[in-house]
């Protein structure tokens, strides 16, 4: 019977059958599925010993025959206990499973067998505890003898279970396509896909599993360095507003704002509007038309990304145009809203909320010029017009298709620009990679007059003391955050828990005062009446775990109390930090670690020392990967399951790459398994 990379796992073999819908829970369904799915380590068991030889300490796979195998119970515990007696050419050993009984049955007298364990003697001898096993046949052995890959997988699947499945599959690895040109592979030294594979799956030694990595992490990153170009094609094909820069006015505007603007801020400014007002721009009838600007603003924690915005969208609204903000709860919007209108209240702009529970009527929709608002506008029923810009605040929080459902109220034949924000320091190599097909615009700078947030990281010792400073504080009028790892208890992780610490300090500390819970697994509703009592100064002291929404403004907070503070990223550690020192009153951050040594002391040390959210983010990504820089995935971005954001040799490569095809041929014809790849992508993600 032959099988296709598409053919189901159950078409694989009866024992395939079994575990296929356990498989389905993993993303598993297919055999394409099942050859990609890769191992996140090995264990190295390819020490083959001879039984003479053993040594005690040491992890080895000894070969050999069963003499003798068989079942008894223990006499304290009546635990089942199976005993057996393997041989070689060299002498005999002992092996003992617990719990196992069936093995006598399936490892009878006489059976070639190949065992993997760690070797252990006492004073009755030499033997095997527990170790993996595996009948020898012809062929060569999978789960003992060799590196043996170890996977991701649910209790409903065991390694040995998953690995029988995936040799099963093995044979269909000629099926799968190159669709990387030759002369690709030639110049970055790639092997191809078959043996990456194969490889990566049941590597023959260090080498071989080296080049199947690295060939696979330039495959995951090569597709998305190629999607970003044809974003940035299908983007200069489409046609925008051409927006003029307002010199007098704009002057007018920034010169009226309560403060001064960063070189940063100006900078930024500048940047959007002149790709708004674009260069060699065509011209549509007597329409002036340019290509879409696509741009990210990133912002450290309070660096004023909203004025800039809010620059920007002020030439946008002189030009005739009007302007969309969409922040991804009502609180964010909401506190948008009330910045806004205070910055163009010398002006006769009228400003709009819409949201789920403010919702604008049409008479107040046609009149608005800046809307600002959550989802809700992704479901009006009638598009808006003449929508020139939609700014997304916190854009990772959004998926493709909401972004393209926004501009479709730009009106007929146009595209809005569009222009991204986000609070989270990413580290530009980053940014370039997974926001390749926006440019850039950066603020570092902070405004004159903040203060600097005092961090701390507290002892055990000076916990009592430090929840009394706390207490102090809470006096005074100020509220605090308290963030925990973890919503509910954990035995294995011995770490403090939201509920668990809600509960204590409501009990036990601060018994004069209120204090809110806000986790993940309430409702959004609640976390959203939950964030807003806490910001009209209902709660006195906030108890979370890592869901407290990033940009939500509380000036009278002056306290950030972190526990299990090591489990968190710097770069998230840092967004913790910036919930606080938004007024004019002095702010902490005590930083309580459950782990205790040098590392996670120095580690923790440079919260302390740098209020750069850049720099923590690069230290974020070289010790611990771009998982922690993003609490969610952003629907629409190719998900790595190999490559990390932190392969920066490999990206610059694929980057290169991509760039020498596009200058060769931008349409990719030349190399059509790889455009089928690109267009089977995009299927993928875009399956309209």
């Amino acid at each position: 019977m032959s099988y296709s990379l598409d053919a189901p796992i159950a078409s694989l073999s009866r024992f395939a059958k079994i575990f296929a819908g356990r498989l389905k829970k993993l993303g598993i369904t297919t055999v394409r599925d099942l050859l990609f799915y890769f191992p996140f380590r090995y264990d190295d068991l390819s020490n083959v010993v001879a039984i003479r030889d053993l040594m005690n300490g040491v992890k080895v796979t000894v070969q050999g025959t069963i003499d003798l195998i068989a079942n008894r119970r223990s006499p304290r515990k009546h635990m089942l206990i199976t005993e057996a007696l393997i041989r070689d050419a060299t002498g005999s050993i002992k092996v003992v499973w617990f719990q196992q009984p069936f093995l006598a049955k399936v490892l009878p007298p006489g059976t070639r067998v190949a065992l993997s364990g760690v070797v252990e003697e006492d004073h009755y001898g030499t033997q095997l505890t527990s170790p993996s096993y595996e009948k020898m046949g012809g062929g060569d052995t999978i789960h003992t003898g060799r590196r043996v890959p170890v996977y991701s997988l649910t209790s409903s699947v065991t390694e040995k279970q998953f690995r029988t499945v995936l040799n099963a599959a093995l044979p269909l690895i000629p099926s799968v396509s190159e669709w990387i040109p030759k002369h690709i592979r030639a110049r970055y030294q790639l092997i191809d896909i078959q043996a990456a594979l194969k490889s990566i799956h049941f590597p023959e030694d260090d080498a071989s599993l080296a080049l199947a990595t690295r060939r696979l992490k330039f495959d995951e990153l090569f597709l998305l360095q190629l999607r970003n170009a044809r974003s940035r094609q299908t983007r200069t094909a489409e046609q925008a507003p051409r927006i003029t820069f307002h010199e007098k006015e704009t002057k007018a505007f920034v010169d009226a704002l309560p403060f001064t603007l960063t070189d940063d801020q100006k900078k930024a400014a500048w940047e959007i509007i002149k790709d708004m007002s674009g260069q060699g721009s065509a011209v549509r009838g007597q329409e002036p038309i340019v290509s879409p600007m696509h741009r990210l603003l990133e912002g450290d924690v309070g660096s004023g990304k909203t004025v800039v915005a809010a620059i920007v969208a002020y030439n946008v609204i002189l030009s005739g145009y009007r302007v969309l903000l969409m922040a991804p709860t009502e609180i964010l919007a909401e506190q948008h809203a009330q910045s806004l209108i205070k910055f163009f209240s010398g002006t006769s702009i009228h400003i709009g909320l819409w949201t789920a529970s403010h919702k604008l009527l049409k008479k107040e929709r046609e009149e608005a010029r800046f809307i600002i608002g959550t989802h809700a506008i992704l479901h009006a029923k009638e598009p808006l017009h003449d929508v020139g810009l939609v700014i997304i605040d916190e854009q990772h929080r959004f998926g493709v298709e909401q972004r393209k459902e926004l501009r479709r109220h730009s009106g007929e034949g146009m595209t809005a620009h569009l222009l991204s924000m986000t609070a989270t320091p990413i580290p530009r190599t980053l940014a370039l990679t997974l926001y390749g097909d926006l440019d850039l615009s950066i603020l570092k700078m902070m405004p004159r007059g903040r203060k600097v947030i005092e961090t701390r990281i507290v002892e055990p010792h000076e916990r009592v003391t430090t929840e009394g400073f706390i207490a102090n504080e809470l006096k005074k009028g100020r509220q605090a955050f308290v963030i925990c790892p973890l919503i509910d208890p954990s035995d294995t992780l011995g770490v403090r828990s939201a509920t668990q610490e809600f509960e204590r300090l409501k009990k036990e500390i601060f018994l004069s005062w209120t204090i809110g819970l806000l986790h993940g697994r309430m409702k959004a509703k609640e976390k959203e009446a939950t964030m807003r009592d806490f910001k009209d100064g209902k709660i006195h002291l906030l108890v979370s775990t890592a869901v407290v929404e990033v940009g939500v403004d509380v000036p009278n907070a002056t306290i950030m109390m972190i526990e299990g503070a090591e489990r968190f990223g710097l770069a998230q550690l840092h967004q913790f930090r910036g919930r606080v020192g938004r007024g004019e009153h002095q702010s902490y951050c005590f930083l309580f670690a459950d782990t205790r040594g040098a590392a996670t002391k120095n580690r923790l040390a440079a919260v302390v020392r740098s209020t750069d959210g850049f720099a923590l983010a690069e230290e974020d990504l070289k010790l611990r990967g771009s998982g922690d820089l993003f609490g969610t995935q952003q629907s629409g971005v190719l998900d790595l399951r190999i490559a990390t954001l932190g392969d920066t040799a490999i990206i610059h490569e694929t980057q290169r790459a991509v760039q020498d095809l596009v200058a060769q041929d931008s349409t990719f014809a030349a190399w059509p398994e790889l455009k089928a790849r690109i267009e089977e992508l995009e299927a993928a993600i875009h399956p309209e």
